[in-house]
């Protein structure tokens, strides 16, 4: 009846302490090595809070915005409000299986 209190199975653990042993091993023996994981990962995360397009600031002045101004022809004339498609009431088509030679499970 052993009862764990935390959920990390042995193998997570052993994983993590050999990625920590290799981290300080790494630090100690060359520092500049994990210089370029460091910058990639930074550079991820400004990515992920910034966006490239809010960069730009929040105000549409900066660019242009095309307007779409209808002609009077089409502006003029009247739409014609009937239905897209006819309400067909729903229709049941019996089936012609035998259910009771049919196993319960295939």
């Amino acid at each position: 009846m052993f009862n764990r209190v935390n959920k990390w199975s042995i193998g997570a653990v052993i994983i993590v302490i050999l990625m920590a042993i290799g981290l300080v091993v790494g630090l100690l023996s060359n520092p500049l090595q994990l210089l370029l994981p460091i910058v990639i990962i930074g550079g991820i995360f400004l990515l992920y809070k910034f966006p490239p397009g809010s960069l730009r600031g929040h105000s549409g002045s900066s660019r242009q915005q095309t307007r779409v101004i209808p002609s009077r022809s089409a502006a003029g004339k009247p739409k014609h409000n009937r239905p897209k498609s006819k309400t067909v009431p729903f229709r049941v088509i019996e089936g012609g299986k035998d259910d009771d030679d049919v196993p319960k499970y295939h």
